[in-house]
């Protein structure tokens, strides 16, 4: 997907004018608070193998596979009954597909699903859309792999292997297994970014007011604030006085729609208490974005809130509230970085392409006029053409897989299907107002900023 405009590294879909912004806010885990994604993950990885084979009674052979970061990316979904891994387009259909982290082939693929386009909202299928879902994806490849190597092994079948994968990372995350070991080793899974609590702090001094929605617990929270933020500021003394409101436990994306009650908690001791009066700065556990606004007499496009998650961060957020919408997503400037490398391999491509498209309508005239009985003698001509195309294809072909293999070796790049957006890319586009590879992207920017999306032409406007 091209953005259609751009202020650095921050891509812009809808016109917002930041001057017009009056509340920031953030959700915090890949956001605000920035992981490294592949040690969490492999973390992750490792605690779902250990409770499937401790709670689900899985062959001990589970625990052996190893995590393999680059197995899945972001927006794949998953068919729960099939065993299969898809990559779809903008309209939903397929374009690429694996039956566990094996490739299927596009006549089997045909075969197997024909022209059907997903419906994400049928619960056969499990999007991909959080960075905390790469190790679910990674690890249901690799069982529906192990169920098909070993006959001899005990497992379940694939829609059970799905459910019990997600039930096992959701469990890990409830019950501590994983922030239990980010909290012993914080060097390891999280990365501080002084350069971000600058910029926070300049959008404070240019009258913005700054808050966090998250949906971690308040000691977590306060884990990694007091790790990743107090130590950096310089206008403040501690997170306590940077954020204006701290919003623990949100259940996003609940708290876009729902109507959960405000517990007020005392940042000394993490006890909590009703909130009885008035919404006033502070920190709160639960609690819903309708109360939110009217409390502080906001308009919805007063406030812009910035998450990772497509899904619980983004998309009912803007259907549901009408704030204004950001979208970090740190696999961006990756592939930012490859685009720009392979824009040689798509001139020459484009080239071909180009080149062939004269030879294509030819020879479709020759074989209508033939069909018509219309002509004779041109079947020279009609094998002559043929093979001019099947070569330039051949070259296609060659020059697309060196193109692809600048980007995941196994489902190619983030925002594209093949020549089409992903359907990831799409949902990017129609919910986030400006999307950035992280944070500090925009806090390194003015205040006072107006992202322009320039005039995006229509594809019979384009010569």
């Amino acid at each position: 997907m091209q953005s259609l405009g751009g202020h650095g590294s921050v891509y812009v879909n809808r016109t917002l004018n930041l001057k017009r912004i009056r509340y920031v806010g953030l959700d915090m885990d890949h956001t605000l608070i920035r992981y490294n994604v592949e040690e969490f993950e492999r973390l992750s990885h490792s605690a779902i193998k250990e409770k499937l084979v401790k709670n689900k009674n899985y062959p001990a052979e589970v625990l052996t596979l190893p995590f393999q970061y680059d197995l899945a990316i972001r927006g794949l979904v998953i068919d729960r009954r099939k065993g299969n891994i898809l990559k779809l387009n903008r309209h939903s259909a397929i374009r690429s597909s694996r039956h566990g982290s094996k490739p299927i082939d596009y006549k089997a693929q045909q075969k197997m699903y024909r022209s059907t386009y997903i419906d994400l909202s049928d619960p056969e299928y499990l999007a991909v859309d959080t960075a905390f879902s790469l190790s679910l994806a990674t690890l249901f490849a690799q069982l529906v792999d192990l169920k098909e190597a070993h006959n001899s092994l005990t497992l379940p079948d694939y829609a059970t292997i799905a459910d019990d994968v997600l039930k096992s990372l959701d469990e890990a995350h409830r019950d501590g297994s994983l922030k239990t070991n980010v909290a012993k080793d914080l060097a390891r899974f999280i990365i501080k970014e002084p350069d971000v609590v600058a910029g926070l702090e300049k959008f404070k001094k240019h009258g913005k007011k700054i808050f966090i929605v998250t949906n971690s617990d308040f000691q977590y929270t306060k884990l990694l604030l007091d790790y990743a933020i107090t130590p950096f500021l310089k206008d403040h003394k501690s997170w306590l006085d940077l954020f204006e409101f701290t919003i623990t436990s949100g259940q996003k994306p609940r708290f876009f729609y729902d109507d959960l009650k405000f517990l007020k908690v005392n940042p000394n001791d993490g006890t909590m208490t009703n909130l009885a009066d008035k919404l006033t700065p502070g920190v709160y556990q639960g609690g819903n974005a309708r109360f939110f606004t009217g409390e502080l007499g906001l308009e919805g496009d007063e406030i812009l809130y910035i998450g990772d998650h497509i899904y619980g961060d983004i998309l009912r957020l803007k259907k549901d509230c009408g704030w204004r919408t950001a979208m970090v997503c740190d696999e961006i400037s990756d592939e930012v970085k490859s685009n720009k490398t392979a824009e040689p391999l798509n001139l020459e491509i484009e080239t071909l392409m180009k080149k062939k498209e004269p030879f294509e309508d030819e020879y479709t005239e020759l074989m209508t006029r033939k069909s018509d009985k219309k002509t004779t003698g041109a079947d020279k001509k009609i094998e002559d053409l043929q093979k001019m195309i099947s070569e330039i294809d051949s070259n296609i072909s060659g020059l697309i897989k060196r193109q692809q293999s600048l980007y995941n070796e196994h489902w190619g790049q983030l925002m594209r299907s093949g020549n089409e957006e992903s359907y990831f890319a799409y949902q990017v586009d129609r919910y986030a107002c400006v999307y950035m590879a992280r944070l500090n992207d925009l806090l390194t920017l003015s205040p006072r900023t107006y992202f322009r999306a320039p005039r995006r032409p229509l594809s019979h406007e384009i010569d």
